[in-house]
């Protein structure tokens, strides 16, 4: 009998009206599955090679590539014909013509070239850090790494990681050492080239007098310029000032308690003009690669004029040095927006952030200052002149137009006046403290243009007859001094700030009609031989900062708040001019006592310092060296004992700080 082999038909048949159905296979043959899996892994191998392999022999053919093995490999030379050049006979070459190198390729395989170069480089950096890593236990690599999460809880760096911030931060310290040298070297090709020029400078041999003993006077007073430079360099640099006993540097409010090196520009135009170059370059290079003019509080319109900008433009005007330009006209800008009133009579002070200006809450309700808005002209109209920018002009020439047009009580100028309302505060005029620079700035605008500023001429001279009139005084003793008027009492007062009148005066009197000359010479001189008595009835033979004139006490201080001195240049800047309009020898002679005087009571090891009492023998030093000691005091001393054509007052007026500026020429 045959095996059973199992039934014929299937034993699921499924029959439909007795019609047999075709049944489908709920799974698939083991062979079936066989196959499927085969064809699935044969993908999975395709995939992977085209992920993983591909590119690494791509890689080894871009390499031979760019070895020569093939050389066109990477980009087949495209036919290119030469194509001839129109009206020529040669041909524009493109991309590989007559069996040049195409340069496009060749850029492209250097480009690759370096890349790989970069990629090689890095990699065995790495295998070199990680080999040192297992020689050594480097600290900068093996100490705990951390990091810190959103909770303030500390977590470790993964070594890969340690390992490339360890790289990273090397990077960044060779970078950074690169950069150093660079400016280093930058600044270095600066000095060479600005050491070229250096036979344009002004050298100490420039306005040397004949007579050798007014030599020698002039070689101290550059010695007493060197020793305060010296002292603000190594205690106090890029600070404003200098407190030369405590080595430290110092600043007033007037600077926005901010450290803007004052002290260098307002210096750096007398060290130009003692011949002092290295000193000069050092300051330049400062002003060039430190300075930054960005207070954060409110700053004094005034003071930020007179010895910033007016010490900027001077050296500008001094050496023709662009960067002197620059920076002027930055800080310019800034005081701009204190011009932004309905009167255009500008605030006190300003923010140079924010651009809001305001008042001295302690001038007369909020008043703007006679000496302080009435004290730009000089500067602003300069900058006009240099940069071909009128705005600064017309603010400054706004200003002017404003108060000409306004009554004037007896042609006098108070003190005050409310920028908003342009009516004058209460009804105080002085020469000195609050008026003093706007009388100056009338008469230099006038010399400055060339002589052609009719209206300051004018208004100088009928504020010059009025004051003569109503402030002038007589003493018993003989002495002429200029009194403060309080409404219609004359104070019988005379500042330190004032005496510069006597060279102001003394100055006017060359553009006065004839018939007034000889009157503003003479009173210049009596104004400055006031000053010189005040300065010889102290103990220290120096002047206090303010005086008076009651009963048989004439030009003494009363008060004890008046008999500082803090080394002000007033007096001996009408010393020097009065010298130079009359050639008379005692205003030398004072200008030595004076000398003589500071360097023996304000003297101190690294500089020098003002005193609290003129009076006192045993002096008391205040520790603050003045910015203005080097801009102005010790300034007119060298001109002083310089020969007379030196910085000739016929070619350069000077700003309230001392800081000259051209005079135009016709």
């Amino acid at each position: 009998m045959a095996a059973s082999r199992g039934p014929i038909l299937p034993l699921n048949q499924r029959y439909v009206n007795g019609i047999p159905v075709v049944s489908g296979r709920q799974t698939l043959r083991t062979r079936e599955k066989y196959i499927v899996c085969l064809i699935f892994l044969v993908f999975a191998s395709l995939c992977y090679s085209a992920f993983f392999l591909m590119p690494e022999l791509m890689r080894d053919r871009v390499s031979m590539s760019i070895s020569g093995v093939s050389g066109d490999l990477l980009l087949p030379p495209p036919k290119l014909e030469e194509v001839a050049v129109e009206g020529g006979l040669g041909g524009n070459l493109h991309h590989r013509i007559n069996g040049l190198e195409d340069i496009h390729i060749k850029e492209d395989q250097d480009r690759l070239a370096y890349q790989m170069e970069q990629e090689k480089a890095l990699d065995k950096a790495r295998q070199a850090v990680n080999i040192e890593n297992n020689k050594h236990s480097v600290d900068e690599v093996n100490k705990p790494a951390a990091v810190e999460d959103n909770n303030g809880n500390k977590h470790e760096h993964p070594e890969d990681i340690k390992k490339e911030l360890f790289l990273v931060e090397k990077d960044k310290e060779q970078m950074k050492a690169l950069e150093e040298k660079a400016e280093e070297k930058r600044k270095e090709i600066e000095m060479k080239m600005a050491a070229e020029k250096r036979d344009k400078y002004f050298t100490q041999k420039d306005g040397e007098p004949d007579d050798a003993d007014i030599k020698e006077k002039r070689d101290t007073v550059r010695d007493m310029m060197v020793r305060a430079w010296d002292g603000y360099v190594k205690y106090a640099w890029g600070a404003n000032e200098l407190k030369p006993i405590s080595h430290t540097g110092h600043s007033a409010s007037i600077f926005g308690r901010s450290a803007m090196g004052a002290t260098i520009i307002d210096g750096i135009d007398t060290l130009y003009i003692m011949g002092l170059q290295d000193d000069y370059q050092k300051a330049r290079n400062w002003v060039a690669h430190s300075f930054t003019f960005n207070p954060p509080s409110d700053i004094s319109v005034f003071e930020v004029n007179i010895r910033f900008v007016g010490g900027l433009l001077s050296t500008f005007a001094l050496t023709g040095d662009e960067v002197f330009k620059t920076k002027a006209v930055e800080i310019a800008d800034r005081l701009l927006p204190a011009f932004n009133t309905p009167t255009g009579i500008p605030y006190g002070l300003v923010n140079s952030k924010t651009g809001n200006g305001r008042n001295w809450g302690w001038a007369s309700g909020g008043s703007s200052i006679l000496a302080e808005y009435g004290s730009m002209h000089l500067e602003f109209a300069y900058l006009s002149e240099i940069t071909g920018d009128p705005k600064y002009l017309q603010k400054v020439q706004k200003v002017r137009e404003v108060l000409n047009n306004m009554n004037k009580p007896d042609g006098l100028y108070p003190n005050y006046i409310n920028p908003k309302t342009g009516r004058w505060g209460q009804n105080h005029v002085s020469i000195g403290a609050l008026g003093d620079s706007f009388y100056e700035y009338l008469l230099k605008s006038y010399i400055m243009s060339g002589q052609k500023d009719e209206m300051a001429k004018k208004m100088y001279y009928d504020a010059v007859e009025a004051i003569s009139r109503r402030l002038v005084q007589k003493t018993p003793g003989g002495l002429t001094y200029i009194g403060d008027l309080r409404s219609s009492r004359i104070e019988k007062k005379m500042d330190h700030l004032g005496c510069f009148s006597g060279g102001m005066l003394g100055l006017g009197s060359k553009y006065a009609s004839p018939n007034l000359q000889e009157k503003y010479l003479e009173l210049g001189g009596e104004i400055t031989k006031t000053c010189h008595t005040a300065y010889d009835k102290t103990a220290t033979k120096l002047g206090p900062e303010a005086f008076r004139f009651e009963g048989k006490s004439e030009a003494v201080a009363m008060r004890q708040n008046e008999k500082y001195y803090i080394l002000r240049p007033e007096v001996i800047e009408s010393y020097f001019v009065m010298w130079r309009l009359t050639k008379d020898t005692k205003y030398r002679d004072w200008g030595w006592e004076a000398v003589e005087a500071i360097n023996k009571h304000c003297r101190v090891p690294d500089g020098f310092s003002g005193i609290r009492d003129v009076y006192a023998s045993k002096v008391s030093h205040d520790d603050v060296q003045q910015s203005f000691f080097l801009a102005e005091t010790l300034k007119y001393l060298y001109l002083l004992f310089s020969d007379n054509d030196f910085m000739s007052l016929d070619d350069w007026v000077l700003n309230t700080e001392a800081h000259p500026l051209p005079v135009k020429k016709s």
